[in-house]
């Protein structure tokens, strides 16, 4: 940041830490540490008067001895009590100013096409909450319609004041607030789906990795497809064959609205596409005929039924991908997950050969990416495969991560070869 810039910021934020109507959240010395150590959460057990701070308020963060800490949202009823938003984190200039900010970041790592549409990607996250010092904050751009999700109760008192930097930034044709997250329950904020600005067609059409898809904003998993994986879907298909012993079949579990499905049917002979959702397979079959595409076979099914039937029959795939929705969200059910995660790549194991792929990954954030390697060791033997990691992955660039706030990295992906 520019020195200008920076003193700017800094003159900002002092202006908003010494507004005289700014409320007062007093916190312990453990939490001190942490807004130190680099992460923005406070937790209830660390707030020692919480004074008069209403639900979702802008407050200033102070510790034992008064000194100020920064500025944060106030929750009156998540466990989470404060999301620190840095310095100044007070009115609209402070989120224009990180929106534009998020956007520099997608200019960087996207390029300017992706960016100003109709070249390869047109579908991608503008700000994924922390990771972008905008905690509790989602928003996707979906071509010329953006999806936002306030997913606390300082960023949801904040939507109309966000969506009207939104407007400034991005000109979009339509913003829908996505605040159906399950989430939302424990800031004790309405499950909701609501236009805010413009309006939302039943289907959009949007451009990933030079492929055409279509997203369902007001109802589709998500914010309407799974951008996270974008990435990964093209490292997927560069280890795809259509001449090996297998004959170039692959197989994708739990495909959704067909990512990777359809990345990979380029690459190999036929793909198997297994859901058990029937409109998300709805919409990767109108996916598949969008393009061309006619080598996937998408089938309705328990994935978990599929692999054991397939091992049985004694079934065999050059690719097999697991892309499993989060088997646990907390860490009271993650031997169970552990447990599950195992199995599925246990029975995937069985139906590849020496020179076979595996591609698998975990979404469960309370699955570190050390658990996840262990686990999937431990399938490898019982099911008599060597593997050789070919690449370790995370989520796509435009869902950042930031080096002191682990919740940042969620998605594992690992690429694997059996020797």
């Amino acid at each position: 940041m520019p020195a200008g810039d920076a003193m700017n910021q800094l003159d900002m934020s002092q202006r908003d830490m010494n507004q005289p109507d700014m409320k007062q959240v007093r916190v312990n010395r453990k939490a001190a540490g942490r807004i130190a150590s680099g992460h923005p959460w406070i937790f209830s057990s660390d707030v020692t008067d919480r004074g008069q701070a209403q639900p979702g308020e802008t407050v200033k963060v102070v510790d034992q001895r008064g000194q100020t800490l920064g500025v944060a949202h106030y929750s009156s009823a998540s466990q989470i009590t404060l999301r620190m938003l840095g310095g100044s984190g007070a009115g609209r200039d402070f989120y224009l100013h990180r929106l534009r900010a998020a956007e520099a970041h997608r200019r960087m790592i996207l390029g300017d096409e992706a960016l100003h549409m109709g070249y390869d990607t047109d579908a991608y996250r503008v700000v994924h909450g922390e990771g972008d010092l905008l905690p509790a904050l989602i928003v996707d751009r979906y071509a010329d319609y953006l999806v936002m999700q306030t997913l606390d109760q300082g960023m949801d008192a904040a939507k109309g004041e966000i969506a009207s930097c939104l407007q400034e930034i991005f000109e979009p044709r339509g913003i829908v607030a996505r605040n159906d997250a399950a989430v939302r329950a424990k800031e004790e904020l309405p499950l909701e789906t609501t236009v805010l600005a413009g309006e939302i067609p039943d289907s959009v059409s949007v451009r990933m990795n030079g492929l055409s898809l279509t997203a369902d904003l007001l109802h589709g998993q998500k914010t309407g497809i799974f951008l996270d994986q974008r990435e990964n879907y093209l490292a997927a298909a560069r280890y795809a064959s259509a001449s090996d012993a297998s004959g170039g079949r692959a197989l994708d579990c739990f495909t959704s609205t067909g990512g990777f499905a359809l990345h990979l049917a380029a690459k190999c002979q036929s793909v198997e596409a297994v859901d058990s959702s029937g409109p998300a397979l709805a919409r990767a079959r109108q996916n598949a005929a969008a393009n061309g595409i006619a080598n996937v076979d998408f089938r309705e099914a328990d994935v978990f039924d599929v692999l054991n039937g397939y091992n049985s029959a004694r079934r065999e795939f050059s690719l097999v991908v697991l892309d499993p929705p989060a088997f646990t969200k907390s860490r009271r059910n993650l031997e169970a997950a552990t447990t599950a995660y195992k199995e599925i790549n246990l029975r995937a194991l069985r139906l590849l050969a020496p020179g076979g792929i595996l591609v698998t990954c975990s979404c469960s954030h309370h699955l570190s990416e050390p658990a996840f390697l262990e686990l999937i060791a431990q399938a490898s033997l019982d099911s008599k495969r060597t593997l050789r990691v070919l690449e370790r992955r995370t989520q796509s660039q435009d869902h950042p991560i930031l080096l002191t706030v682990p919740e940042t990295l969620y998605l594992k992906c690992l690429i694997l070869e059996v020797l």
